[in-house]
């Protein structure tokens, strides 16, 4: 998740009575987070494009294959111009009108955060649940979970 106002991404660790405890993917360090607290999910968060907004999991995808499953070629502290190309090789039909450098920044920054951590799968899992669903009803195989249209 992320959390306004705080660098990085963080996981859950704990619900207290006032909100959660939260831990930094970055460094470790645990924050106490209030109900008030404005805190995005990533699951929820997308990218504009010239068609559709894409779940942010596929951009992170789409990443993921360009790298070849490693981290990204590129600093997240690169200058706008670099941070924009890359992101076009990326995602060639992104909303160059909505999505800001500072988005680009923090995709990049989250995802390399995301690998260093393990977080490997960025397939959808509600498309392996419908997989696995069909399978067990016997109407054929399950699809092959492969990262959506952007990647």
């Amino acid at each position: 998740m992320s959390i306004a106002g705080k660098p990085g991404l963080f996981r859950l660790v704990t619900q207290t009575r006032s909100g959660f405890v939260a831990e930094s993917l970055a460094d470790g360090r645990k924050i106490s987070v209030g109900m008030t607290g404005n805190v995005s999910v990533l699951s929820e968060i997308a990218i504009y494009t010239l068609d559709e907004e894409l779940p942010l999991r596929e951009v992170f995808a789409r990443i993921q294959k360009k790298e070849d499953g490693g981290n990204t070629s590129i600093n997240h502290k690169a200058g706008k111009l670099e941070l924009e190309e890359y992101f076009f090789e990326v995602l060639p039909n992104y909303d160059e009108d909505r999505v800001y450098t500072s988005d680009i920044r923090k995709v990049i920054q989250w995802y390399n955060l995301l690998l260093d951590n393990g977080f490997e799968d960025f397939s959808d899992p509600d498309a392996a649940e419908e997989g696995q669903e069909a399978d067990a009803d016997g109407s054929g195989p399950a699809p092959a979970n492969t990262p959506g249209k952007k990647g």
